[in-house]
């Protein structure tokens, strides 16, 4: 009876295509970028039972490539619409045709158990569960998948929160009889993709580089290769990340990634969903991993002080922290936006009695209005709600004045800490004409250049993009976190996509 691949890669591609044609151009694609774990779902295609034949053709093509064929039922939410009989005979097809072993759902399994006798004497057989929904209890679902002979076992789920992830990883790094595949879906289970072969899981899922994935929560094996390197993450490797909602956004993983690998560290840093009512979840699947540090941005910067045993005092003056690392077995806070702010201001100007008018009072400008404060600089509020631009004040003993009064004064520095002008609102613009100020700022870095940095450019002012504060405060992050220098050329490289 054949068995599975002794040394299969560690991430599969999964392709799932409506045409032969279309299927067979992209899995050449990945194929020749590196990838050659590719899984066929000929479910997807108009008429499934071309894949035999793509199959074939492509395994004659590239005798190297390893080939997963999965026909999922409608009823198990795939999109073969036949009869379970001619689902199995598609799969036997291909494994006459070179597919190295065969997923077969639960579902259908379960239906067709006295055949799949005969379909395990040509090809190895993965039997799995998916659950769309939610991440139930996993032990009952190894049982029910353990009643029917098979080859290995897939378990996906859908995690709702983060500590889904953890039970998930948890499970694969128990012992277990037969190979075990397993993840959650959604965008909250991608630390499960990236994670799962470390635990002991025997592969993971990807996406193609060019197509959609297949399920929810898949990124590019590309991603998952270069940025994330899950290849080369063992049970060792050091866990950090970004927490927000949303965050597929975020810039960070790139730039600490990156970092990370210029620094030859064993480190990977993964962007995590954590809805508001999820922090204390979050905190328990942090703990438990565990994670040694993480960044903190909206909508978590001030509800994440409740769950640290130490917070630095400007942390604690601020009300914010967006940088969390663990010490001595406690969990520690600082806010190193005040370093993105600081340190590229004072490149071109000496801080103490500057005078410096910002725009905003939410927790950005808030941080700014502190750290500017901490310099000796007399800070100016301003914005478009005088009330809030003077409570902000108040805390720094500053002045607070509307925007259309500071259109006539001048200052040094004119700093920016509101959305205005943000992607993907990117004509928004506080000052349309004269900007009071010889140096601007604009914390915003999408667009790279903004309304704002466009007139001041015009106006023949020093401008400083948002992409050096983000520089700035990352690099803070990864020396609290690491205790090594941080890479900025790399970083900034980063950023910038070079």
């Amino acid at each position: 009876m054949p068995s599975l691949p002794s040394s299969l890669p560690r991430i599969c591609v999964a392709l799932g295509l409506p045409t032969a044609t279309q299927l067979m151009r992209a899995a050449e694609a990945e194929y020749k970028d590196g990838n050659s774990f590719l899984e066929f779902r000929l479910d997807y295609l108009e008429t499934p039972h071309e894949g035999v034949e793509l199959i074939r053709k492509f395994r004659r093509k590239y005798p190297e490539a390893t080939i997963l064929a999965t026909c999922r039922h409608r009823q198990a939410a795939g999109h073969f619409k036949g009869d379970v009989a001619q689902q199995l005979a598609i799969l036997c097809d291909c494994a006459h045709a070179g597919a190295a072993f065969i997923d077969l759902e639960i579902e259908t399994a379960e239906q067709v158990k006295p055949s799949l006798q005969r379909l395990r004497q040509i090809s190895p057989l993965c039997l799995s569960y998916h659950n769309f929904e939610s991440t139930p209890a996993l032990g009952p679902i190894l049982k029910r998948l353990q009643r029917i002979p098979a080859d290995a076992h897939k378990i996906a789920t859908t995690a709702r929160k983060p500590s889904d992830n953890l039970r998930l990883l948890d499970f694969i790094r128990q012992p277990h009889e037969l190979p075990l595949i397993a993840l959650a879906m959604s965008e909250c289970g991608l630390a499960s993709r990236v994670l799962a072969t470390s635990y002991g899981s025997i592969y993971t899922y990807a996406a193609p580089s060019h197509e959609p994935g297949t399920a929810a929560g898949q990124i590019s094996a590309k991603l998952m290769r270069s940025l994330y390197r899950s290849e080369k993450l063992t049970h060792q490797s050091h866990i950090y990340g970004i927490i927000a909602s949303p965050v597929a956004h975020s810039k960070s993983p790139l730039i600490h990634n990156r970092a990370f690998q210029a620094r030859r560290l064993d480190s990977v840093y993964l962007p995590f969903l954590v809805s508001p009512t999820q922090l204390g979840d979050w905190m328990k699947f942090a703990t438990a991993i565990p994670v040694c540090g993480f960044s903190v941005t909206i909508p978590h910067k001030q509800r994440i002080l409740h769950y640290l045993d130490i917070v630095e005092p400007q942390a604690k003056r601020i009300g914010a922290v967006n940088t969390v690392w663990r010490k001595a077995g406690k969990w520690r806070g600082a806010n190193t936006d005040t370093e993105g702010v600081i340190k590229p201001l004072a490149k071109h100007l000496r801080l103490p009695h500057a005078k410096v008018l910002l725009a905003g009072y939410g927790g950005a400008a808030r941080a700014a209005a502190i750290a500017l404060s901490d310099a000796s600089a007399e800070v100016t509020i301003t914005g478009r709600n005088l009330k809030s631009a003077q409570a902000l004040a108040d805390v720094v003993k500053g002045s607070a004045v509307t925007l259309r009064q500071a259109q006539y004064m001048h200052f040094d520095a004119f700093i920016h800490a509101t959305p205005v002008g943000m992607a993907p609102n990117i004509d928004g613009c506080l000052f349309r004409d004269r900007i009071p100020a010889s140096i601007v700022m604009d914390m915003v870095y999408n667009p790279h250049q903004t309304v704002l940095l466009e007139h001041a450019e015009q106006q023949g002012c020093t401008i400083i993009h948002g992409i050096d504060m983000l520089l700035e405060q990352a690099a803070h992050q990864f020396e609290i976190w690491t205790g090594e220098s941080a890479p900025k050329s790399v970083m900034r490289n980063a950023i910038e996509g070079k």
